[in-house]
């Protein structure tokens, strides 16, 4: 059932997208807010409850209507899982801006580009060169894949036997409170950065892998190694070094914001990522995600056999 609910949640999205905007994430980003605003007392133990407050009533009403619906009808369940995933999980819930960016570039658009990126990744844009610009899309386009594509997919696969869609509910719970609660070095914050750094140790190393066998494996592998530990966050290094090797391109690097120059570890190999390198981005985590489909259809397959 979890290789038919992915691909016709993906189909589903392909042929109707939904943005990231829609009412049930503006809903639950509200209450995130409010929580962080009522509940941080600068305390840990604050940060702990505020986010089972907001993560086990969602885990609650996914295993619940999963479990109502199983007893029903197995196809009922199916629908429930696609519903579920195609409001938490795909391409397009990250591809608008990368889209609107790429296309900005293309027909010499900075300002667009940069107003784009700035809405997207909440930094500072006015003063990135082109060049700047197309390296940190495809950095946060890298990033974004892997929370909404295969983080979900991992969490979703891991726990659908039993729990239903409760898999990619928790990590995409999980992946919203941290990028509001935590990465500010605040207490009440910390807990979140926990969560997610435990949700994220497999599947983000899955993805790197992946990434690596899709694109150049030597050269992936090789920055995977030596570059990875020098980034900011060693996770998120992990992941675009991988990409940035796989790509044949090069990452990181310095930016101008905010009236100066920020110095940042080179990631990758050979040119300077550009324009024409987003594409090759896209098709890369397109490659990578039929790969994760392809794998667990093979362990499916192997489950119906035995």
């Amino acid at each position: 059932m979890s290789i038919l609910s992915l691909i016709l949640a993906l189909a589903l999205e392909q042929l109707r997208p939904i943005s990231n905007r829609n009412p049930i994430y503006l809903l639950f980003v509200r209450l995130a807010n409010q929580m962080g605003a009522s509940l941080n007392a600068g305390e840990f133990r604050n940060g702990v409850y505020a986010w089972l407050i907001a993560v086990v009533p969602l885990l609650v009403v996914a295993v619940g209507g999963y479990w109502f619906l199983a007893q029903l009808n197995w196809l009922a369940a199916m629908v429930w899982n696609v519903a579920i995933l195609y409001l938490l999980m795909g391409f397009r819930q990250f591809s608008y801006a990368f889209t609107g960016i790429s296309k900005a570039l293309q027909r010499d658009d900075l300002p667009e580009a940069r107003q784009l990126l700035g809405g997207w990744t909440g930094q500072s844009t006015s003063e990135l060169s082109e060049a700047e610009v197309a390296r940190l899309t495809i950095e946060q386009g890298v990033i974004d894949s892997h929370r909404y594509v295969f983080g979900t997919i991992f969490w979703f696969v891991a726990l659908c036997a039993f729990a239903g869609p409760a898999g990619a509910v928790l990590y995409r719970a999980a992946s919203l409170l941290q990028e509001k609660w935590g990465g500010h070095g605040d207490v009440f914050g910390r807990f979140a950065d926990l969560a997610m750094d435990v949700l994220d140790y497999i599947p983000l190393r899955l993805a790197a892998v992946s990434f690596a066998i899709v694109g150049n494996f030597e050269d992936a592998v090789y920055c995977w190694r030596e570059q990875a530990a020098q980034w900011m966050d060693q996770e998120y290094g992990i992941l675009l070094a991988s990409a940035a090797g796989a790509l044949g391109v090069r990452l990181g690097e310095a930016l101008h914001q905010d009236h100066t120059v920020k110095f940042r570890p080179e990631l990758g190999v050979g040119e300077q990522a550009s324009t024409d390198d987003l594409v090759s981005a896209v098709a890369l985590v397109w490659r990578a995600a039929i790969l994760w489909l392809a794998v667990i259809l093979l362990f499916s397959i192997a489950q119906w056999l035995s």
